[in-house]
Formats: structure tokens, sequence, C-alpha cells
């Protein structure tokens, strides 16, 4: 089957061997995306919904990239620095995925790469 590989350029990819997304035939999987701009700057600094919403917006570009949409998502994985902001984080989800329900997991986790960073989004969707 043929591999395509979604870059987001940033210099991480490169640093630590990853691509933002990866597409083998109907299955896209979404690497752990976080709350950055074009810049790489972290968007929602202290604001886990927007950081979520960020996050999400981000994963969203990379499933475009690898023709598919939200609408196609099956599973997030969902990882918050504070699980205390759970609701936060949960209502940005629900937003973006509405009626889609994909199967879900939060964790909470001891901290992300930049201290800025709240929260990070994967995803897996399948394209028929």
């Amino acid at each position: 089957m043929e591999r395509q590989h979604i870059s987001s350029g940033t210099e991480w990819e490169a640093e630590v061997g990853y691509s933002r997304a990866v597409r083998v035939g109907d299955r896209i999987e979404v690497s752990g995306t976080t709350a950055t701009d074009e810049d790489g700057a972290v968007v929602g600094v202290d604001d886990p919904y927007a950081q979520a919403t960020q996050a999400i917006e981000n994963v969203e570009s990379a499933l475009v990239e690898a023709g598919a949409t939200l609408d196609e998502v099956v599973r997030t994985r969902v990882f918050v620095t504070d699980i205390d902001c759970y609701e936060a984080v949960g209502r940005a989800h629900r937003e973006a995925f509405g009626d889609v329900g994909p199967a879900t997991s939060m964790y909470e986790i001891e901290r992300l790469v930049d201290p800025d960073l709240l929260v990070e989004i994967e995803a897996v969707a399948i394209r028929e």
C-alpha cells in the first residue's frame, strides 16, 4: 500500500523523526498535536479550552491534507497536564466532533515539551 506522509514543517519533525500524520490506505493517523500557530508559537497560554480548540484545528489541517475531515475521525486521545481542566477541554472536543462521537480517552500527564502547553491531541480517521 502507498504511504503518504503529511508534514507541518516544524523543526520537531526532522529532529525527532516523525510525520504530523501518515495515511496508509483508508487509515490516517495524526500524531500528538498541540496548540501552536503557523510560526510555532503557543496559542492560548493558560487557557485549556483555547489550546484544545487550536490543537483540533491543527489536527483538522493534517486530515484535510490527507484527504479526510473531522467527520471521519474514529478515535482521539487527549493528553492534559491538569485533569481538572477536563470540562474546558471536553467542551472544545464536543464542539469539534459533535455527532461524530469518536472513541476517546483523556489522560493526565506530568508535562509536555513546552511548559506553556496544556493539551495534546492524537486522532485516527478512516477515509472510505
